[in-house]
């Protein structure tokens, strides 16, 4: 009798333990608002980790020549986001494709996408919540664009030999 009371008793303290822990992290999901917000910001800010970190002298990386380079990629990427700012700020909007020539440096490139993220961040957070409920575009387009090309990059840097910055140990 004495061998089924102790794994009786044990499973018990696991059952215990595990719904305590369970209580303890059980937050509300996030509104519908602050779920576009969260993830539109965090690709771009991953994408502009990018822009930074990828070497200039390889800026002009093409994985195929027929393909885009790394370079045009980014400032692809930003014209997505420059058109999801306007269309946040309420004014009329086209998707208009930015010149990558325009772009012609590192810097260049690092400064348009740090702009096109800061603009659509703040007509991301000036949009009212209520106005998810009824619609989360362009949020939602621009953002699967936006991951879409992340994936692309990721693939100039494995092909370059280079860790992405995502995928990298973090430092504590």
């Amino acid at each position: 009798m004495h061998s089924i009371t102790r794994p009786v008793g044990l499973l018990a303290v696991t059952i215990f333990a595990c719904t305590s822990l369970l209580g303890q992290d059980q937050r509300p999901a996030p509104t519908t608002a602050q779920s576009a917000r969260g993830h539109f910001i965090s690709i771009n800010r991953r994408v502009l980790e990018m822009a930074k970190d990828f070497p200039a002298e390889k800026y002009d990386f093409r994985l195929k020549p027929e393909m885009r380079s790394f370079a045009e990629v980014m400032v692809h990427i930003a014209s997505g986001t420059v058109y999801a700012a306007k269309i946040g700020k309420g004014e009329k909007a086209k998707w208009d494709e930015l010149d990558a020539k325009n772009y012609a440096t590192k810097e260049a490139v690092v400064a348009l996408v740090e702009k096109s993220n800061a603009d659509a961040e703040a007509a991301l957070k000036a949009v009212p919540d209520e106005a998810f409920a009824k619609s989360i575009e362009p949020w939602i387009g621009v953002m699967e664009h936006t991951a879409e090309h992340y994936g692309l990059l990721v693939a100039y840097y494995r092909a370059n030999g280079i860790v992405p910055p995502a995928s990298r140990p973090r430092k504590n």
